[in-house]
């Protein structure tokens, strides 16, 4: 059985795999809300699909700004088919910097709470209609720490067992939850890790695997499928051997080393008056 993708909610949908799924929905004809901070990349998105498109700029860990988006969005065109909460910041992580603690907070609030706060506006009509899809974008990193990393790894692995509460509380609704779990994407968070990345993918290839997945109901996909084996594979090892393995691997950078990206809603390190928009 395959379920439409005619409407759909994407965050994220700036860059990177937000970007190529919004690209593809709507080479396929769909409605999407285009959700994210850079307006000119959804400006030049919405310009392929005019009158299928709208322009949404909120903080995702924004609850009234969320809800706001989505009332517009439904009072427009009508309730989606699919949300896919895929926006999401990366950066290491050191418990010893004082600094780290409002990075640590801040990647909890974007890649956790942002997933709650996305689809909490579309659950009650969703429930009443008896029938829609919630996608949160996980990680393979959200199922074992990784040296340097762990805000990223703590915020993911809390994202999927969120996923997972979500998905047994709505199962008698008709509601689907499908939690995607990638590895390693060709995207600007990735660009700057100096470490080895198996599997690396071109999100165009996880975005068509994605929807691909959506429209037949999948509850769980991992990208690429051999990177989930050998993950498993890993977790077979004693720690102490699975840790040794990692620590031979540089290190996520650090908000302001070379190859770190910008996370919304924290000062610049080379501003500290300045905020990511």
């Amino acid at each position: 059985m395959n379920f439409p993708l005619d409407n759909l909610v994407i965050t994220g949908a700036c860059g990177g795999l937000g970007s190529a799924l919004a690209q593809q929905a709507l080479a396929r004809g769909a409605h999407v809300a285009l959700v994210g901070l850079n307006i000119e990349a959804l400006g030049k998105l919405a310009a392929t699909a005019p009158g299928r498109c709208a322009i949404y700029t909120p903080d995702v860990s924004d609850s009234a700004a969320m809800q706001a988006m989505a009332q517009d969005w439904m009072s427009r065109f009508g309730l989606p088919d699919a949300v896919i909460a895929n926006a999401g910041v990366a950066g290491g992580f050191d418990t010893a910097e004082a600094s780290d603690l409002a990075v640590f907070r801040r990647i909890l609030e974007i890649n956790l709470l942002g997933v709650a706060t996305t689809f909490r506006p579309f659950l009650a009509p969703m429930r009443a209609r008896g029938r829609g899809t919630l996608v949160g974008i996980a990680s393979l990193a959200g199922r074992r720490g990784l040296p340097g990393n762990g805000a990223y790894c703590a915020s993911k692995g809390g994202l999927i067992r969120y996923l997972q509460s979500l998905r047994a509380e709505l199962r008698p609704s008709g509601l689907r939850v499908c939690t995607v779990n990638p590895g390693y994407l060709r995207t600007a968070l990735t660009a700057g890790n100096r470490f080895a990345m198996p599997g690396l993918m071109a999100p165009e290839e996880a975005a068509s695997a994605i929807l691909r997945a959506i429209s037949r109901g999948t509850e769980e996909l991992v990208l690429p499928r051999r990177l989930g084996w050998l993950a498993a594979a890993l977790d077979l090892l004693p720690a102490r051997w699975h840790d040794a393995l990692l620590l031979r691997q540089p290190r996520k950078p650090r908000a302001g080393e070379p190859g770190s990206t910008a996370i919304p809603g924290l000062p610049s390190p080379a501003d500290p008056d300045s905020r990511a928009r």
